[in-house]
Parts: C-alpha cells; sequence; structure tokens
C-alpha cells in the first residue's frame, strides 16, 4: 500500500508539473523575446528621433557618442538628402543569430536597429533552468509529503490490524488509540466497542458458569437427600414410593434450572404473565426442605394466607424461595418461617429464622456478588435477586437481627408491569 501511495502521488505530482512546466517556459520563452523586440524597437525610436533634431539643427550625426550609448546594438542609419546621409555604427551580428528592428519618418530619415540573440537566448535558459528545478523541488516535496501521508496511513492499519488480531485471539482490551484520521479513528471506535462487547461476553460466560455450579448444588442436594431418604425407608414401600416421587420432582427442578440458567446467559429471559398458585409452590418447598432441617435438629413452617396467585414463573420463584431456605439452614438457627400475606400490590413471601443474623457491616451489601459472612461463595442472594427482578419483582432484606427476608411478587391483574426482561436486572 505504501508504495501505491508513493506511485500514485509521483504520478499526480508529475502530470501536475508538466501541466504547469510546459505552458510557463513557453509563456517565458514567448515573453522574453518580446521583451527584447519591444527594447529594439523602442532603441529604433529613440535614434530616429535623435537623427531628425539633428537635421533640424544642421548638425551631423556623433557616431562616438552613438557608439558609447549602444554599445551592443548595431545601428544603420540612411538620410535622404544630396548627397543622402548612410552612417553605420557597432559590429553587424551573423544572419542566424540577427535581431532587428526599424523605424522611419517622413522626412526621408530610416533607422534600423539589431542585435546578437545569443543574449536573449541565454536568458531564456536561464529561466528554463530556474523552471526545471522548480520543477524538481516540486517532485521533491511531493515524494516526500507521499512518505510523510503514506506513513501516517499505512503505520494505523497495521496498528489496526493487529489489534483485530488480538481480538480474534481473546484479548479484548479495547485499544483506546486514535490516529488523528477521522475514517481510522472511526474504525478505531468500532474495534474498541467490538472488544468491550467481547469482554462483556466473556464476563457473562463466566458469570453463567459461576451461577450455574451454585444454582444447580440446591437441587441436587434436595435430589441427593431424596435418594438418601429412599435408602433409608427401603423397607417401607409406601415410603420408598412417596420418596421416589419427590425425586422424581427434583430431577424435573434440576432440568427447570438449566433451562432458566441457559436463558438467563442467552439474555432471553421473558417475565410473563402467568398465575403461580402459591400454595402448592410453597408446600412443594416445605416437602423438599423439611428432611433436612429435620436432620438439623430444626423446624421449617409454612404460616399465613393460603389461595394466594401471584403473576410470574414458577421455576423463578422456586429458585428464590430454595435459595432463601438454603441460606436459613446453612447460617440461620431456630425456627425458619415462610409467612405469605397479600398487601395493596404486591404478594409478599417472607422467609425469617431465630439465628445471630447479619452483620450490620455487611447488610448493605449481602445482595452483592462474592460478599458473604459464611465462608460461601456470595453468589445465590445476588442471582435470586435477579431472578426476582425478571419476574417482575423484587427481594430485600427486611431485617438484618435475626435476619428476615421479603420476597414481593405482583398480584394477578397487575398487568401494567408486563414486560420482557433480557438477562439479570
Amino acid at each position: 500500500m505504501r508504495r501505491r501511495l508513493l506511485s500514485s502521488t509521483l504520478l499526480v505530482a508529475v502530470i501536475g508539473v508538466l501541466l504547469l512546466g510546459i505552458p510557463l517556459g513557453v509563456a517565458v520563452n514567448r515573453l522574453i523575446e518580446e521583451e527584447a523586440t519591444q527594447e529594439l524597437s523602442s532603441h529604433a525610436k529613440s535614434l530616429l528621433g535623435e537623427v531628425e533634431y539633428a537635421r533640424i539643427q544642421d548638425q551631423p550625426v556623433d557616431e562616438q557618442q552613438l557608439e558609447r550609448k549602444y554599445s551592443d546594438l548595431y545601428i544603420q542609419i540612411y538620410a535622404k538628402g544630396t548627397p543622402p546621409q548612410v552612417i553605420t555604427v557597432g559590429t553587424e551580428p551573423p544572419e542566424s543569430q540577427k535581431m532587428t528592428e526599424d523605424a522611419q519618418s517622413e522626412n526621408g530619415v530610416y533607422v534600423a536597429v539589431s542585435r546578437d540573440k545569443t543574449g536573449v537566448e541565454r536568458e531564456v535558459r536561464a529561466w528554463l533552468f530556474l523552471i526545471l528545478g522548480l520543477a524538481a523541488a516540486a517532485l521533491a516535496v511531493a515524494v516526500g509529503l507521499a512518505i510523510v501521508q503514506s506513513r501516517r496511513l499505512t503505520l494505523p492499519l497495521s496498528d489496526l490490524a493487529m489489534i483485530a488480531e488480538r481480538l480474534g485471539s481473546g484479548d479484548a482490551r479495547p485499544s483506546k488509540h486514535r490516529y488523528g484520521i477521522q475514517e481510522l479513528d472511526r474504525v478505531a471506535e468500532v474495534l474498541d466497542r467490538s472488544a468491550t462487547r467481547i469482554s462483556d461476553l466473556l464476563a457473562r460466560e463466566r458469570e453463567f458458569a459461576t451461577d450455574a455450579s451454585h444454582q444447580l448444588r440446591t437441587p441436587l442436594t434436595g435430589l441427593t437427600m431424596r435418594l438418601e431418604e429412599i435408602v433409608a425407608a427401603a423397607d417401607e414401600p409406601g415410603i420408598v414410593k412417596e420418596e421416589g416421587e419427590a425425586a422424581i420432582v427434583q430431577a424435573e427442578r434440576l432440568t427447570a434450572v438449566i433451562d432458566e440458567l441457559l436463558a438467563t446467559a442467552r439474555r432471553q429471559r421473558q417475565a410473563q404473565t402467568e398465575i403461580v398458585e402459591l400454595d402448592g409452590l410453597l408446600d412443594q418447598q416445605l416437602i423438599e426442605w423439611g428432611p433436612a432441617f429435620r436432620r438439623a435438629g430444626r423446624r421449617l413452617s409454612l404460616v399465613g394466607a393460603r389461595g394466594l396467585q401471584a403473576l410470574g414463573t414458577a421455576g423463578g420463584i422456586g429458585q428464590v424461595i430454595s435459595t432463601l431456605l438454603e441460606n436459613s439452614l446453612k447460617h440461620g438457627d431456630g425456627t425458619v418461617t415462610m409467612t405469605t400475606c397479600a398487601r395493596d400490590r404486591s404478594i409478599v413471601i417472607e422467609v425469617a429464622d431465630e439465628g445471630k443474623g447479619i452483620p450490620d457491616d455487611l447488610a448493605p451489601r449481602v445482595f452483592e456478588r462474592n460478599v458473604s459472612g459464611g465462608g460461601s461463595t456470595g453468589l445465590g442472594l445476588p442471582l435470586a435477586r435477579a431472578l426476582a427482578a425478571a419476574d417482575g419483582g423484587r427481594l430485600e432484606l427486611v431485617r438484618s437481627r435475626p435476619a428476615a427476608f421479603a420476597f414481593f411478587l405482583r398480584q394477578v391483574g397487575d398487568t401494567g408491569r408486563n414486560r420482557v426482561v433480557r438477562g439479570p436486572a
């Protein structure tokens, strides 16, 4: 590309020099010749006036004075009379190099002035050499500017190629390079935006892997507990059937969680106006988590209003409640109570325990990622809040000591806030 720029710039410069230099040389040649001709004509007229004046004064023409005054000219003077007067001053130049201008008066006086063309040709050559020198200087400047311009263009393009190659290799850092050329700066801005998007995509992929590993652990734990119950109750067929059905429910829930996480990773999760029966969903949570609390010597209870319906997704609501129960089992103490109630514009599910609660310095940051006061991953509550927001609700810490979380859901008939949510809120 650099060679192409140099050759094209040089070609344009040569064409420009030829288009300007050739007419300029012709014009200079003609101008110098016309100037020399006018000068000879002026000398001839001046001599004619001097001769006429001398004749009026009846004085002879002083040839020595004329020779001193017009030393580089050849002068011929012819005047009628008796006898006619002929005066020649100077050396006659060769016929091939001779330039002549004449003048004649009504009184019969004729004056011819000649000069050698060599001086005129020398002056023309000097001007032509000057024009050629200027043309060569213009070409040199054009080549220099072409080299500078080619570097200014090719170096940024090489830099942009390196940035694009780096993006292709997975290094998604924006370069922030700008080159002072509008088109190249626009390409650099597009590459920086692409790098930012690629970096965001990679970050979301990492978050998805982390969230998946965390969120799949809860249903797997529940499935493991059910299988342990099946093994422990192998001698009781009724209990085995019941626990087997619960294990199937856990497996179905595990599939739903995987679907939820994949939809979140694709940023296509939709919060639809689906009516969810909360009684069945919360009873299922009691069945799933009851054995784990009993083994820990604790109790799980459900109180409050029954027959409530909310707008959301059963998978999202169940995942949020499971996260809250798991946190209460792991970090809380005493009885865990799920309380349901209906308010003016929302359905509220509160999960509270009787433990020491959340430290004051940790409470404002409990929903931030990777923030945990009990040695866990610190991902459960942030993801639970994102799932709640995706269903059009919200998850709040309403009391830190002892800990109590409230899950606010939309009531049936609240269609004013139906929308599609792309990704965690």
